[in-house]
């Protein structure tokens, strides 16, 4: 945001996206707080008529600036005044607005909002091309780290990681144990605080439920045959099946193509999931390789994942939450080392493709997650406990020879090689 601020001088507005709930309406404040002699917040999910006419007529801007100064009751500061425009979805008037402001240039401007891009939110307008955007997710392991005062820890997974050396067993079944903590919070920012404030899990687990109910919601109003819905509600179910794609058909009933594709369109552009899609062609390039029809999904926090997957019950008991903690509860829990795997990468600026291929028998082998480093391809694969073999990443590898960078497993245990495939603990996965 502050090399936006430096390099853009006025010239575009900036778009942060990210889903309901991510803390994107406390940054920009905060932000605009700190880097501006003053600013003007226009909350579209309860602003006023008056504050909404406000954009009909940018005919004479001399005219719309003096009625903003008595409207918010603010002095505007040629260059050093930001006007903020939250929850920006809700009313498309104000962002097709953002063209004339930009271009009159006398203010910064900064948007937040979510499932921005659906197509009946901006039909009507004309999207403005002086916008640069960014992506916020939930807290990162790192972030969530320093929330919890903790800012050394991350500083020796860097130095390990370069120097290629683990810790030992002890030290890691420590570090596991404080990782599978931020794997149970998660990254939203209400239930990172909620810890904070009472370390009682079942109360975390309250704040997460409340979240997932407002995703829901908002699916609903998007979607009125609860498709979207019903996609969102069966991931940890999806994922649990081990099934090597995402099975719309045995949630939903029948649905065309086209209509299914834009449900995962309007999900994932929601920031609420990632999906993971098939490369037909794991090559350089992957995007273009990306099978569309095939795909994964995943929760975009993790926290809400493990709180979706005990949906069933009124609260997750602090009890699950001990033996999950403590890595002592029965259930086969790789899809959930799965899911976090994948939040860490996204979180990291890596897009998501996976790739299935069969062997002589027509058995189906799978690598978790291919990433693309410079002319090579790096695959990895996800294990939520030690490791014995790594067939799938094995065969990939020799399939791919001449492809193929670095290879890693990632697991619970310590920062080791096997060969050539590096053995990486799940809590520096954000390091590959």
């Amino acid at each position: 945001m502050l090399q936006w601020k430096q390099e853009s001088q006025g010239e575009t507005a900036l778009l942060i996206e990210g889903a309901r709930r991510v803390g994107k309406s406390t940054l920009v404040r905060q932000f605009a707080q700190n880097e501006y002699k003053s600013f003007a917040l226009f909350d579209f999910s309860k602003a006023s008529k008056d504050e909404k006419a406000l954009f009909e007529d940018l005919s004479d801007m001399n005219l719309f600036f003096n009625r903003l100064r008595l409207l918010k009751g603010i002095t505007l500061y040629e260059r050093e005044t930001a006007i903020i425009f939250d929850e920006v979805q809700k009313y498309p008037v104000a962002r097709q607005a953002i063209k004339a402001l930009v271009e009159d240039g006398r203010y910064d401007y900064i948007e937040a909002g979510s499932l921005i891009s659906i197509h009946k939110n901006v039909e009507s307008i004309i999207i403005p091309s002086e916008e640069d955007m960014l992506e916020m997710y939930p807290l990162d392991y790192e972030e969530f780290l320093w929330a919890l005062g903790n800012e050394s820890t991350m500083d020796l997974l860097h130095e390990a990681w370069q120097k290629k050396r683990g810790f030992g067993d002890a030290v890691n079944r420590k570090l596991m144990r404080d990782f599978r903590l931020y794997m149970l919070v998660g990254g939203m920012p209400q239930a990172v605080s909620k810890y904070i404030d009472t370390k009682d899990l079942s109360a975390v687990d309250k704040v997460k439920r409340g979240i997932i109910r407002l995703y829901r919601n908002d699916f609903q109003k998007i979607d009125k045959t609860g498709k979207a819905t019903a996609l969102f509600m069966a991931i940890p179910s999806q994922l649990t099946s081990n099934a090597n794609r995402f099975q719309p058909s045995t949630i939903i009933n029948k649905t065309r193509a086209e209509q299914l594709d834009d449900l995962v369109f309007m999900m994932q552009d929601s920031k609420t999931v990632n999906v993971c899609y098939h490369a037909n062609d794991p090559n350089v390039g992957l995007d273009l390789f990306a099978n569309r029809s095939a795909y994964k999904m995943f929760i975009a926090d993790t926290g809400l994942f493990v709180t979706l997957a005990f949906w069933d019950k009124d609260f997750t008991e602090n009890v699950i939450y001990q033996k999950l903690l403590n890595d002592s509860l029965k259930a086969n829990l790789g899809y959930v080392y799965e899911n976090m795997v994948a939040q860490m990468l996204v979180a990291a600026g890596n897009q998501l493709f996976y790739y299935t291929f069969p062997d002589e028998n027509r058995h189906l082998y799978e690598v978790d997650f291919l990433l693309s480093r410079r002319a090579k391809i790096c695959p990895v694969e996800v294990k939520s406990e030690g490791y014995n073999t790594h067939r799938s990443l094995d065969e990939f590898c020799k399939k791919h020879a001449s492809r193929i960078g670095n290879r890693y497993l990632v697991y619970t245990k310590d920062l080791r090689k096997d060969k050539e495939t590096s053995l990486v603990p799940v809590y520096m996965t954000g390091l590959l």
